[in-house]
């Protein structure tokens, strides 16, 4: 007797109920998440049912990426890209892992953000193959660690895996997007003097002095960051995002620790945001001699941009337009790993079922239909770019 498959054939809501089942909270945002192992195994056992060539590959220890191949590659290669990795339940308002289906909706965590967006691309991949639809060949990258440091897809790129262009299926409500911002973030450390909080003529006030700094980045990004913008993204921006400092009601806070998000646009870098934030502390200290800070940059990820008119996105719309949807082209407001796929020259658009503002939301879901737009539209995008690069 033949062993059932774990989800039929080409069933994305299927598939997408499967993985939401499986715990895949990311180790590093979540103390004790179980990491994405269960779901790549539950995924690759599924895409070897389904006649994938399929592989893993270790982004790291007991993480491992899902590679899988379709087609005969003799033509354009194209990649689909997604996450396996979750954020945590804290203070969900329903069951994270039993994809309830309600209304219409796929609740759970990682229904939205991006499960979904993963099942319909390997549905997709399959139902193109199965029509004789493909003339290049399909690879699905189902990787780790999206969601901290984007392991899985770097350790895509260092392994060699290639591909014309990429579809990243994040969550856009169907919609083509290029671009979306990237960011940096800033830890600055502003030095006071310790003292008796009677003993104004020793003590220097550390979160004073953070007070001046971050008064003038509020005035930098009123003034200068406003005027600097994007036709899909709007404008630059910057933000305090924590701040710490003191010890006592009655003591001069020797330091206060304060960090700062800069959203970049295409064309900015993670170290202009590193100079900017010291640009303004000398102008603080120019006003304030005592004003002393150690300025650091903790991490930046590039921003994305693949331009409106490029093969990848017409094409898209075309696969929009063809399946009776809307093409709009918008850009996407988080960071994606699409970024690090064009760095590497692989020209990536995001595209997929969901809405981004319900994803890490303590009500997570996807529109069970969109699920299914989203796997007839990459069908026919498949079929199409397979065919006529």
């Amino acid at each position: 007797m033949s062993t059932p498959l774990p989800c039929p054939p080409g069933d994305a809501v299927a598939l997408a109920r499967d993985l939401v089942r499986v715990d895949s909270r990311n180790p590093s945002l979540a103390p004790g998440g179980p990491g994405e192992e269960g779901a790549a195994r539950l995924l690759r056992a599924v895409l070897d049912a389904w006649g994938f060539r399929t592989t893993m590959l270790e982004a790291a220890p007991g993480r491992p990426n899902v590679i899988a191949r379709i087609g005969d590659g003799r033509g354009p290669t194209l990649m689909l890209n997604g996450h396996l990795d979750v954020v945590g339940t804290d203070g969900m308002t329903h069951p994270p892992f039993e994809a309830t289906v309600r209304d219409g909706r796929l609740y759970g965590r990682g229904a939205c953000d991006m499960k979904a967006g993963v099942a319909a691309m390997c549905a997709a991949a399959w139902r193109a193959h199965q029509a004789g639809l493909l003339r290049g060949e399909v690879i699905v990258a189902a990787v780790v660690d999206e969601e901290w440091e984007s392991l899985g897809t770097r350790a895509l790129l260092a392994h060699g895996v290639r591909a014309d262009a990429a579809v990243v299926t994040e969550p856009t409500r169907l919609t083509v997007a290029p671009a979306h911002r990237g960011f940096a973030w800033v830890e600055v450390t502003v030095h006071g003097r310790a003292a008796h909080g009677s003993r104004y003529d020793e003590g220097v006030d550390a979160i004073m002095l953070a007070a001046q700094l971050l008064a003038e980045l509020e005035r930098y990004e009123r003034e200068e960051l406003t005027r600097r913008t994007h036709p899909l993204l709007g404008r630059a921006s910057l933000h305090a995002s924590t701040i710490a400092g003191g010890t006592g009601l009655s003591t001069y806070p020797e330091r206060c620790t304060l960090t700062v998000e800069r959203r970049t646009l295409p064309g900015e870098r993670g170290e202009d945001a590193l100079r900017e934030v010291r640009e303004a502390c000398e102008r603080v200290r120019a006003r304030r001699p005592e004003f002393r800070a150690d300025v650091v940059a903790l991490t930046a990820q590039a921003p994305s941009d693949v331009p409106v008119d490029a093969p990848l996105v017409r094409a898209l719309g075309a696969a929009l337009a063809a399946e009776g949807e809307a093409p709009r082209v918008e850009g996407l407001s988080c960071w994606t790993d699409a970024a690090l796929l064009n760095a590497g020259g692989i020209p990536a658009v995001c595209f997929g079922p969901g809405d981004i503002a319900l994803a890490h939301a303590d009500e997570e879901w996807v529109p069970i239909d969109e699920i299914e737009r989203a796997t007839r539209v990459l069908t026919r995008l498949l079929a199409t770019w397979t065919s006529d690069q």
